[in-house]
Formats: structure tokens, C-alpha cells, sequence
């Protein structure tokens, strides 16, 4: 199939280095929200891009779940892939795609476990299946039907009928604290605007303009 002939022309919107925030994450926050605003849909869905010891990239898309200055937070079982190629080498990438709004957002950083009460936090705002659901999936593992994961759930749904889904000790969250965070601007004839912050060893961020 050849898909040479397939493109979009980017019109939308400009950017430039004085409508920029002087903190990424306060850039982030500005641009998330005007997602939000569009109604864009799940504009929380992120790529997290992982690298294995042996060299091998990985990618999926997860759901962010709340972010500050610190970093952005995200959910999974500790026995996944992804959190197994963590574990190996805590340098990930992440990337949020608003089509939209002809936008991206990439962030480069390292991945850290949170603390168990922070993830006791967000646990206990879950819906009550989402809770049950962390129960049943051993995530990344060979199972032998999707019957295998409902007998599971009806299992967990009499295990835990009389009181509170408690937190498994298998499930918690990581965040990615970033050095260098890029917001793309699509612009006519591939000539984007992309700008990147990168944190200095005094805490503070440069901004510099990049080549489309």
C-alpha cells in the first residue's frame, strides 16, 4: 500500500518562544487544558517508550493520571513488561499526541516507584471494578482465554464482597521526572515549531528552539 500521497496540511496554530511559560509544566498544564476544552478524546492517553538491559525499545499506551512539577504519574502492575524494562533502566520517554489541536508533547526523564500511600491514594478513588480488575490481570503474562480473566474476576468478587478491595502488593505507580520536555506546533509545509525545555544543573530550564 503506498501511502506517500497521504497527508495533512498543518494550519492551525503557531508557536513561539515568548508565548511560552517559564516552567514546562505550566506550559503543559496550559496545552493539556485546551485539550480538555476541545473535548479531545482521552487526551491523558500517553506512548511511554522503555528500553530493556538488552537494548530493546518497547512502547504502549498508558493513561496519566495527574502530573505537578515533580512529574507525571501513571498506574501498572510491578510484574509487567514495562514495569520489568523500568526496573532494568529507568530512562523512558513518553509522548502525548492532540491531533486536534495539531500538537505533541515529549518527555524525556527517569521513572520512579511512588510511595505505597500515594498509591493507596489514587487506589481508593478508583471505580470498584478497576479495583477488582488489578486483582485479576497479571499483566504481560500467557493466559489461555479471556475466560481465564472472568472466572478470576467473579473469583475476587467473592473474595472481597463483605469489605474494601484492598491494594495487591503487585500494583502501584511510577513517575517520570523529566530533563527535557519538547512541545511541537504543527505548521504549513512541515515547517513545525518545536521548542524543548532542558533542566540545568541548578534547577532552572533552558528553552531553545529546535529544527522541524
Amino acid at each position: 500500500m503506498d501511502l506517500s500521497a497521504l497527508r495533512e496540511e498543518y494550519t492551525r496554530d503557531g508557536l513561539t518562544k515568548d508565548q511560552l511559560a517559564p516552567h514546562p509544566v505550566q506550559q503543559f498544564t496550559q496545552w493539556f487544558e485546551q485539550a480538555q476544552t476541545m473535548q479531545l478524546a482521552e487526551p491523558n492517553a500517553m506512548s511511554l517508550a522503555t528500553v530493556s538491559a538488552s537494548g530493546q525499545p518497547n512502547l504502549r499506551t498508558v493513561l496519566l493520571k495527574y502530573f505537578d512539577e515533580k512529574g507525571f504519574v501513571f498506574f501498572t502492575n510491578y510484574s509487567s513488561n514495562k514495569a520489568q524494562e523500568i526496573e532494568e533502566n529507568p530512562q523512558v520517554a513518553i509522548s502525548f499526541l492532540w491531533l486536534g489541536l495539531e500538537r505533541q508533547v515529549i518527555i524525556r526523564g527517569t521513572a520512579e516507584k511512588i510511595s505505597k500511600t500515594e498509591t493507596m491514594k489514587y487506589f481508593l478513588s478508583r471505580p470498584h471494578g478497576s479495583q477488582l480488575g488489578a486483582w485479576v490481570s497479571h499483566q504481560s503474562s500467557v493466559i489461555t482465554g479471556r475466560k481465564a480473566l472472568e472466572m478470576k474476576l467473579d473469583e475476587m468478587k467473592r473474595k472481597f464482597k463483605q469489605g474494601e478491595v484492598p491494594v495487591p502488593s503487585f500494583w502501584g505507580g511510577y513517575r517520570v521526572k523529566p530533563h527535557n520536555i519538547e512541545f511541537w506546533q504543527g505548521r504549513p509545509s512541515r515547517l513545525h515549531d518545536r521548542f524543548a525545555y532542558f533542566l540545568q544543573d541548578d534547577g532552572q530550564w533552558q528553552v531553545d528552539r529546535l529544527a522541524p
